[in-house]
């Protein structure tokens, strides 16, 4: 997996899992599978910062979804 589509995706599953613990907690419930998403998109993240050479600051964030999202359109 290219390390620019793991960060994205990373980033994506992270964003998106935070609305579910929110909804868990203020429910009363566990936001177990909320957890694991936040997880599995850290994982993503981690995978992707230490496999690019020299890493990724926050300037490079917009062009590594514009590059990823130019591939698949």
């Amino acid at each position: 997996m290219d390390s620019d589509l793991a960060l994205v995706i990373g980033i994506v599953v992270t964003i998106l899992a935070l609305p579910a613990i929110i909804s868990a907690v203020s429910d009363g419930r566990a936001p177990r599978a909320a957890a694991i998403a936040v997880l599995v998109g850290g994982g993503l993240i981690v995978f992707a910062v230490t496999s690019h050479p020299g890493g990724y600051r926050m300037d490079d964030l917009p062009e590594v979804f514009y590059r990823v999202v130019d591939r698949f359109v």
